[in-house]
């Protein structure tokens, strides 16, 4: 009998060492996801003011693709074949899904999330009050906050292994535009604004132009940023050409209401939707 979190943490590391598992085993892990599954655990969480990424929930979920068999999987008139079933949507969950979306079991959903059709994969959490519009996607293990939209086809990458490396974050009351992409453990700090069509990885280069001096960041976009798609000129032995960057180009007001403050910050810095 495991009587703590930290008993099932020792636990799940042990297991992922071995390449067989007994029925006992098997119970831990499922248990281990259901716990995910619930929002009562998660892969990453807030604390001593920093995000921490908890590697052993990542491990059990590889341990759970282990030990789970490929199966039909039926949706009324539809069919799937798959070791993950999705997560089942009730009332009581005070979740509004959209027929044709889809979150996987072992994500996490809090009430008042909005799925229209679109991807939640296993070891997501969705806060409180998101939207996730049409076509978007939220990958394994992401985190997303409070009160988000990610506007349609909006890419939020999934990070499974290593299984040390951070997810994705995107905190509390941020807008993220059409199309944009972001990937690779990025964290989008609370209240900012990502216009159409950004697309940010590791290595992305995203460069405050707002004084007089650039001053330039990775994997990361502070708080109330309005940022826009950019380009560096980079030489090559064929010539100099465009390199894609990031730009932030203001600030969000933090005097005006948060949905309001959204348009606003599109109308006054002129970044598309």
């Amino acid at each position: 009998m495991l009587d703590s979190l930290s008993d099932l943490e020792k636990k799940i590391n042990s297991l992922y060492t071995q390449s067989s598992f007994n029925d006992g085993d098997k119970k831990t892990i499922l248990n281990t996801i259901e716990l995910l599954d619930s929002g009562k655990i998660r892969v990453c969480s807030f604390e001593k003011n920093r995000w921490q990424t908890h590697d052993w929930v990542k491990k059990s979920i590889l341990l759970y693709f282990k030990i789970q068999n490929m199966n039909p999987i039926l949706s009324g008139d539809l069919s799937y074949y798959d070791k993950i079933p999705a997560k089942k949507i009730t009332s009581t969950m005070g979740v509004r899904s959209v027929p044709l979306s889809l979150a996987r079991y072992g994500s996490h959903l809090e009430k008042n999330v909005i799925l229209m059709p679109s991807f939640v994969n296993i070891g997501a959490y969705v806060a409180e009050g998101t939207m996730v519009d049409t076509w978007a996607t939220v990958g394994s293990c992401a985190q997303i906050g409070r009160n988000v939209h990610l506007s349609g086809g909006v890419g939020i990458g999934g990070v499974l292994e290593p299984v040390q490396a951070q997810p994705v974050i995107i905190e509390d009351n941020v807008f993220i535009g059409s199309r944009a992409i972001i990937v690779e453990g990025t964290i989008v700090k609370q209240n900012a604004v990502i216009g159409a069509g950004v697309v940010i990885t590791a290595s992305t280069k995203i460069i405050d132009v707002t004084s007089s001096e650039a001053k330039e960041y990775k994997g990361l976009i502070p708080e109330n940023s309005v940022v826009i798609p950019g380009n560096l000129q980079k030489t090559f032995p064929a010539g100099s050409y465009g390199v894609p960057c990031a730009l932030i180009i203001g600030k969000r007001k933090e005097s005006t209401d948060k949905k309001l403050s959204l348009n606003e910050a599109l109308r006054d810095y002129g970044v598309s939707v």
